[in-house]
Parts: C-alpha cells; sequence; structure tokens
C-alpha cells in the first residue's frame, strides 16, 4: 500500500523548525526593540514568510525574527484571554507586544467618560501576555482636538498596575491642536509617552513627555530593505540616542529637544505605507543595531 501523503499541516513543524533553527532570536539592543504592526499580511507569504508555511504559525515565525509586534486587531475589538495565552504562548522569551487599544474607548464622545471602557478592556485578559505585554497604544482619531480636562480626566483614570505588574501606556495624537507646550505639560504630568508619528498626514512630535520612547515609521518604499540605507543608518542612530536618554534634534518638536539623562527603553515599529516592505525594513534596523 502506497504510504499515505502528509498534509501541509502535518509537515508545517519540520518546515518551521528548518526556517528558524540556524538563526536564534533576536534581543533587543540596549533595550531597543523593532518590530512590525501585525503579523498576517497575505504579501508577506511572497517575501518574509518560508514559502508554504501554514498561517497558523505565521506568528511564530515572525516572533524569532524580530523583536516586538503591535497588535493592530486589538483596535477593532478586545480579544478573548485565550487568544492572547495562545499569541504569548507562540512567542519566544524575552518578546514584546504593544497593543492598540480598541477604537471604541478613544473615537466615542468624551474620553473623561472612557475610563470604564478603558478599565474593562485592560482587566479583559491582558494578563494573560504576562512579561510580554508591553505599551498599550491609545490613538486619538484625527477629529479629536485636544482638550486639557476631558485628556487629563481620561489619564488620571488609566490603569496602572495590573496582577502586580506596572502597565505602560503611550498616546498617539493626530490633531494639530496637540502641538501645543500645554498639551506637553500635561503628558509629562502623567508621564505618558506621545507616539513620534513619522507621516505626512499626522502630526509629528518628537517631544519627549514619559519614560520611554514609541515611534511608528511610515515612509517605507517599495525597495529590498524598505527604507534607504541612509535612512536607516540615521534611524539607528536616533534610536541609540533615545536609548541613552538623548533627543534627537533632527526631528521635529514643539518645544527645544533637551537630553533627559538615563537608560530609556525605545520601541520602532515600521507602519503602513509600502507595507509589504516593513519586515525586511525592520530586520535591516535591527541588524543596524546588533552590529555597531
Amino acid at each position: 500500500m502506497p504510504a499515505r501523503k502528509k498534509s501541509p499541516d502535518t509537515e508545517a513543524p519540520d518546515l518551521f523548525a528548518s526556517a528558524v533553527s540556524p538563526t536564534p532570536a533576536p534581543t533587543p539592543v540596549d533595550g531597543i526593540r523593532v518590530g512590525i504592526g501585525g503579523w498576517t499580511y497575505a504579501p508577506w507569504r511572497d517575501n518574509f514568510y518560508p514559502a508554504g508555511l501554514v498561517q497558523r504559525r505565521e506568528l511564530e515565525y515572525a516572533s524569532r525574527q524580530l523583536t516586538a509586534i503591535e497588535i493592530n486587531g486589538t483596535y477593532y475589538g478586545a480579544q478573548k484571554p485565550a487568544t492572547y495565552a495562545k499569541w504569548a504562548a507562540d512567542t519566544p522569551d524575552g518578546f514584546v507586544f504593544s497593543l492598540k487599544a480598541p477604537r471604541y474607548v478613544t473615537e466615542r464622545g468624551a474620553l473623561a467618560k472612557a475610563a470604564g471602557g478603558a478599565a474593562a478592556f485592560v482587566s479583559g485578559g491582558l494578563a494573560e501576555f504576562g512579561a510580554k505585554l508591553g505599551p498599550i497604544l491609545w490613538q486619538l482619531p484625527p477629529s479629536r482636538v485636544f482638550d486639557r480636562d476631558d485628556l487629563a480626566a481620561f489619564l488620571d483614570a488609566l490603569p496602572r498596575e495590573l496582577d502586580g505588574r506596572a502597565l505602560r501606556h503611550v498616546l498617539e495624537v493626530r490633531h494639530d491642536s496637540f502641538r501645543s507646550d500645554d498639551y506637553l505639560a500635561l503628558a509629562r504630568t502623567h508621564r505618558i509617552p506621545t507616539v513620534f508619528t513619522d507621516s505626512p498626514d499626522y502630526p509629528s512630535l518628537a517631544d519627549l513627555t514619559g519614560d520611554f520612547v514609541y515611534a511608528r515609521l511610515m515612509r517605507s518604499r517599495a525597495i529590498a530593505t524598505g527604507y534607504p540605507d541612509a535612512e536607516l543608518e540615521r534611524w539607528a542612530q536616533r534610536a541609540r540616542q533615545w536609548a541613552g536618554g538623548g533627543d534627537p534634534d533632527d526631528l521635529p518638536h514643539v518645544g527645544t529637544a533637551a537630553d533627559q539623562g538615563g537608560q530609556r527603553d525605545v520601541f520602532v515599529y515600521f507602519i503602513g505605507s509600502a507595507k509589504q516592505r516593513n519586515p525586511a525594513a525592520a530586520q535591516a534596523l535591527i541588524a543596524r543595531l546588533g552590529a555597531r
């Protein structure tokens, strides 16, 4: 009797092992983590994932090429605790997820009234990530104008701890009214970082307002490494400067760039634009950071 033909799922573990075993997962350099938004994107199956890798193992593979991933799916709705637990189990020790908080929290009415939704999201299973839970990203819509009292009430109410672990929150603003000293003062009072959004479509604030740095880079191009070599090198320099307590003065600021001293964690994500090249850009930046 001829041998039964194996299904793709049966062969997947061997394919996966051969794809990742020669090279260990990268480790952050000086607290700098580099990644992409999500891990499910059809074009990546042609230029990032090994041919024939089953989709259910894409997170396993991606988490062994990068040092962090920003989860976008939670922006559209919270997931079940079991889903969070599986994502954590599929990734190696030392890996970190950032999560985009649900848009129903940040886009509906006054922020001051959204505290309950924010708390429910945090307590709704995020503890399943354990040490792999990184920053929670609260992205405000382009229509939301800076309202000091409203935002202050929201930031005051954000949970600061979960199962004995300190939580890290980061705020992404998308209206020009946030380019103000008043906003910077408020964010610094709450020690919440402001996303540096490198995009022509949204305000870019490199002003340091918290204890870590979070950059979302949105200018990748359809070239092999996503970004030209010179730009990748400059981002590597900026990341090192941030990690060492510095404040790159070649990025747009509302106030004056000022070094603060002391080490800090840095998260750099390649998001959007020529999305098919973002994994290559992240890998290229990781290589530059490790080859100092």
